[in-house]
């Protein structure tokens, strides 16, 4: 992940897989803003592949940042990361997962749920959902 500062806006470019160990990067990612930051864009370009525990990191920085006062940008969605929006969030067909709906805080805590469950689901390896789930 490389995070670079320019003007008003923090861009940061990750690569690789985003996963459960994503975590201690995402978060490393907002240290160093100032309130002279405006806007957060995170670039996914590099990311083939993302699992519900990187969605649930990426979910989170988005949190993090705007209670900074920063506006969220996500870029660069590439396909198997854009299905598992979709179908973590439960929308319908191909190009139904738009930007507009990820921006909203009631979409963004229903993702964050399901991801959640799904992220439990996957762990327990049981092909059950743990109780309370």
């Amino acid at each position: 992940m490389d995070v670079e500062y320019r003007g008003t806006t923090v861009l940061v470019s990750a690569g690789g897989e985003l996963d459960e160990e994503s975590g201690q990067v995402l978060r490393q990612a907002l240290e160093h803003v100032t309130p002279g930051e405006r806007v957060l864009m995170v670039d996914l370009h590099g990311v083939p592949l993302m699992t519900a525990g990187g969605l649930l990191h990426l979910l989170d920085l988005h949190r993090r940042a705007e209670d900074r006062g920063l506006r969220v940008l996500v870029v660069g969605w590439q396909p198997q990361a854009r299905e598992l929006m979709a179908r973590t969030a439960g929308l319908p067909g191909p190009g139904s997962a738009t930007a507009d709906r990820y921006a909203t805080p009631g979409f963004r805590r229903l993702l964050a749920e399901r991801a959640e469950r799904s992220r439990a689901f996957t762990d327990s390896g049981s092909g059950r959902v743990p109780a309370g789930g």
